[in-house]
């Protein structure tokens, strides 16, 4: 499947569950570790988990095996590593603290547009 595809997948996935605040950074020659991180926000650890469980669902359904995950049965910072993407999802003051967005502010950052979306 290819990069933007997956990101796409993932985007929607953590849509269909109300997932808020979705980022996607480029960081394609910034990093040799993927080319994409997808950030999200839940808005407890069930939904943490929830949005992390649809994300992986939703990409084995398209045939994408996850090389892995963490945090899941925390739930209030989930990885999920899809080789050149890696969707983050955590809960809003986890995001805060580590402020990924900040740290990879170099590479070029898109928000989805839906109409879920707070901000």
């Amino acid at each position: 499947m290819q990069n933007d595809s997956l990101v796409q997948l993932a985007i929607s996935a953590l849509e269909d569950l109300k997932g808020a605040d979705i980022t996607t950074i480029d960081v394609r020659g910034k990093t040799s570790v993927t080319d994409f991180m997808v950030i999200a926000s839940g808005t407890s650890s069930r939904h943490v988990k929830s949005l992390a469980d649809n994300v992986l669902e939703k990409v084995k359904e398209q045939g994408v095996r996850p090389l892995g995950s963490e945090g899941l049965d925390g739930g209030e910072w989930a990885l999920l590593d899809l080789g050149d993407v890696v969707v983050h999802v955590m809960q809003v003051p986890t995001r805060q603290f580590y402020d990924l967005e900040r740290l990879w502010q170099g590479a070029e950052q898109s928000r989805a547009q839906h109409s879920g979306e707070q901000e």
